[in-house]
């Protein structure tokens, strides 16, 4: 009964694409100006927030109920869900160091801080990623009839519009 995920790794693929610019940023922190660094700062966090997010929602909401539904635990999934959480966190702390980013010096504090969100972020949403691509996804591709795979994207794509129309400031 094996189905394809492939849309799924395909967005996967995209948003990693993506994530790799987490990483950019944060080794552009004290390398390149201020001016510099704040529009680097403004495009990663739109991306986190604007499409990283309603993601990771629509994973909450459509994708991991199924994962646990096919493993027989729903709990399973917990801790994915726990990594969404921990990544909001840390985009919330991107926010405000965002709107610290003024003039034209940053201060040393401000660096390390920023350094370290970025980095906490890149890391993080990786890890997360490979645990999906390497354990869900299989289990899903051989598990699912592909109606049931269609029913999933359908959910994931419904709980993405839902979050997008109300996304972080």
């Amino acid at each position: 009964m094996a189905t394809s995920i492939q849309p799924l790794r395909d967005e996967h693929k995209e948003l990693l694409r993506h994530i790799e610019e987490l990483r950019i940023v944060a080794d552009e922190v004290g390398e390149v100006s201020p001016e510099a660094l704040r529009q680097s700062v403004d495009k990663v966090y739109e991306f986190l927030t604007h499409y990283l997010m309603p993601h990771a929602y629509a994973e909450d909401q459509a994708l991991y109920p199924l994962v646990g539904k096919v493993m027989g635990a729903v709990e399973a999934t917990a801790t994915m869900s726990r990594d969404h959480v921990e990544v909001s966190q840390l985009i919330e702390e991107l926010a405000s160091l965002r709107a610290r980013l003024a003039g034209t010096i940053l201060r040393a504090a401000q660096a390390k801080a920023l350094r370290r969100v970025l980095y906490g972020l890149y890391t993080l949403v990786k890890v997360h990623f490979a645990k999906e691509e390497e354990v869900y996804l299989p289990l899903l591709e051989a598990r699912l009839s592909p109606e049931e795979a269609h029913r999933m994207f359908e959910a994931m794509e419904e709980a993405a519009k839902e979050i997008e129309s109300h996304p972080m400031p």
